[in-house]
């Protein structure tokens, strides 16, 4: 009951909740963006979505204008805008995605929905039926996640959170992030 309406319903409700809360963020972030890096506010790409359907996924940009497509475990070999530095850090720039959320593209946890070069990870997902969930905005793979997760390791946690998806798993999951939030950017 949960995955099939609650879950869905809760969606709807906390992304236009989050919307009202955050919007003055969301306009000091757009104004920041149109400040120091003339061009699009929003960036759009295609990504992969339940069921292998694809869908416009929206992130503030962060990246100079016309930077290409490039998975996000990539993003390391690109220069961002300072602007872009940090909300990347903060993951600020993912909160245009509560509008895939209310739309119904994604959810708020669930597997991060991959772009459709990253083929090895969608194999991966329709192999262990996790391409049949809503990607979320973050997931068990992003709480778990190191530096140089496999392909395979994240689709393993993609396909345990697919097995079992529950409210207070989910609950555990956004707790978790919001953690990873607060915690101090890793030194290098």
């Amino acid at each position: 009951m949960y995955s099939s309406f609650i879950k869905r319903f809760s969606d709807i409700f906390l992304s236009i909740c989050a919307f009202i809360i955050l919007s003055p963020l969301l306009a000091v972030v757009a104004v920041l963006i149109c400040l120091f890096d003339p061009g699009p506010l929003i960036f759009t790409q295609q990504r992969i979505g339940r069921n292998g359907v694809q869908f416009k996924f929206y992130k503030f940009r962060s990246m100079p204008v016309n930077t290409g497509d490039i998975p996000s475990d990539k993003v390391g070999q690109v220069k961002l805008t300072w602007v872009g530095k940090l909300i990347r850090r903060t993951n600020i720039d993912e909160l245009p995605q509560l509008f895939n959320i209310f739309k119904g593209d994604m959810s708020i946890v669930g597997p991060r929905p991959p772009i459709a070069s990253q083929v090895e990870l969608i194999e991966a997902r329709k192999a262990n039926g996790a391409i049949a969930v809503r990607p979320g905005l973050t997931g068990l793979a992003q709480i778990k996640a190191f530096d140089g997760m496999s392909v395979a390791q994240k689709a393993e946690f993609d396909s345990q959170y697919a097995a079992r998806i529950t409210f207070f798993g989910d609950v555990k999951i956004i707790l978790n992030t919001v953690a990873y939030l607060f915690r101090p950017p890793p030194v290098y």
